[in-house]
């Protein structure tokens, strides 16, 4: 029997229609033999999609694209980027495609995104392809981060394509990922703008993508008398917060070009990503990272470089023609970095409440304590997330579990006694410690598994990570660090 589609079921072509030269319209390509991977049940829900529809024949026309809803016009997005610190004006998605916006149960506006969908005239010689291993990745490691309260787009569906990609000399099964986002607005995408006001000279682009942008993420810098520059400082803060919290679970994106930092402040693009295991700020896990630039400990500093790029492409609004002073944009800019300050109160809060202190205790108390315990966590390769769920037994009374992560037990026993004589709250320990994360070696197994055709690892490993602060029997293996002989881990883009 079919199950009929909601009637309601409508996308909005709001970004092609507010910004047209900054998209081509494209048609996704039909994949010879979509199955259904995995679907995300409470997001389609929450999107006001009918689960039982998308898993029938129309739907999963629907979600490769296929099937396009009234007053939707898929589009391939144009951006720039700096790409490892080096511009590239025209980047765009290549193997991309935003299918539409919707209206989700809270009122709020949604990108439905599609990635893998075939080439667009962004390609730039790839095949616009994708492969099951990679969208897993993404669907895994998203979910994960939307559990752990990480501002993040999320995945709504993996389908398997039917088709065979080559990638490093293997053909191996083609996939394609449904993925939802507040908006896929970059910085990058400001800087196509702004080239596209530096070649004519009309400033209307870009003032209509900050218009666009205010709309969309941030009303309420439309009521200020300097609007732009209160956009500028909104998403200061909102990925000051996004990077304090994702450094506070130790995660390490790989890839923090600025076509990849959004304007909402949520995480998108889990290509090369991974969470940190053994504690080291110098962690890295993309294979393209050659010189660390997006190393774990380096990701607040770069996000401060690619917020600078994005005040240079907003200088142009920022600039007051009455005032007469050429050089007033950038001071407004400058001043207006303030706001990362954001980084380091969501930094200090969240640290105070992974070490259970209360608000009795000073910053600089709690500052100091981190500090020397990275450097035990440094010299004994400390497992970062066990540690802490650890630490919170060590409240308890129970200390030895934490006590034997280390190498140099008198210098953490000294340190121990001073932070235990300041109270922790164990409970509340537990509340913002996470017991799971996607290990890097059971998302390898996994991945692996459903390459092969076996899901049932991935299935598993997502009951797991979607409910992380919880223990429960059946689940040990996946709160235990890697093996030792699991070696170095590298992740990769997939294209």
């Amino acid at each position: 029997m079919s199950v009929a589609p909601d009637k309601t079921l409508t996308l909005q072509d709001r970004f092609w229609r507010e910004l047209p030269e900054m998209a081509v319209r494209w048609q996704a390509e039909v994949p010879p033999d979509p199955q259904l991977l995995v679907l995300n049940e409470p997001l389609a829900a929450d999107l006001g999609l009918d689960a039982a529809w998308l898993r029938s024949a129309d739907g999963l026309r629907f979600l490769a694209g296929n099937l396009v809803p009234a007053g939707a016009v898929p589009v391939a997005q144009a951006y720039s980027g700096h790409q490892f610190g080096g511009f590239v004006p025209r980047l765009g998605d290549g193997r991309a495609l935003l299918l539409g916006e919707c209206v989700d149960r809270h009122g709020c506006l949604r990108d439905i995104h599609l990635k893998g969908s075939g080439p667009t005239p962004f390609a730039r010689g790839g095949d616009g392809l994708a492969v099951v291993g990679p969208m897993l990745r993404e669907y895994v490691v998203s979910e994960a981060m939307h559990a752990l309260g990480v501002p993040t787009g999320r995945a709504l569906a993996v389908l398997g394509t039917g088709r065979r990609v080559e990638r490093d000399g293997q053909l191996l099964p083609g996939a394609l990922l449904v993925r939802v986002a507040s908006s896929h607005l970059r910085v990058g995408s400001f800087h196509y703008a702004f080239q596209l006001t530096s070649a004519t000279g009309d400033l209307k682009p870009l003032r209509r993508l900050a218009n666009h942008a205010i709309a969309r993420h941030y009303p309420r810098a439309a009521e200020s008398q300097r609007p732009y520059l209160a956009l500028f400082k909104a998403v200061v803060e909102a990925q000051a917060s996004l990077v304090a919290r994702w450094m506070l679970v130790g995660f390490v994106h790989g890839v923090m070009n600025t076509d990849n930092m959004t304007i909402s402040g949520e995480t998108i693009d889990y290509g090369p990503c991974a969470f940190m295991e053994a504690y080291d700020r110098e962690t890295v896990f993309s294979s393209i990272d050659f010189w660390g630039r997006y190393a774990y400990g380096n990701q607040p500093a770069i996000a401060e470089w690619n917020l600078a790029r994005f005040a240079e492409a907003l200088l142009p609004l920022l600039a007051d023609p009455a005032s007469g002073d050429p050089d007033e944009a950038i001071t407004l800019a400058e001043q207006a970095f303030g706001g990362f300050q954001q980084y380091r109160a969501d930094w200090s809060s969240g640290l105070r409440a992974k070490l259970g202190l209360s608000e009795d205790v000073e910053t600089d108390v709690v500052t100091s304590l981190f500090d020397e315990l990275q450097l035990l966590l440094t010299e004994s390769r400390v497992d970062y997330t066990s540690f802490f769920r650890h630490l919170g037994q060590a409240a308890r009374g129970g200390a030895e579990p934490a006590r034997g992560m280390f190498v140099d037990l008198a210098r953490f026993d000294e340190w121990l006694s001073r932070w235990l004589a300041l109270g922790p709250d164990a409970e509340s320990m537990d509340r913002v410690n996470p017991i799971y994360i996607p290990r890097n070696h059971l998302v390898e197994e996994a991945l692996t598994a459903a390459t092969a055709g076996d899901l049932d690892p991935v299935n598993k490993l997502l009951e797991a990570v979607t409910d992380p602060y919880n223990e429960r029997a059946g689940f040990e293996r996946y709160a235990s660090p890697a093996p030792a002989d699991f070696g170095s881990y590298r992740t990769f883009c997939g294209t």
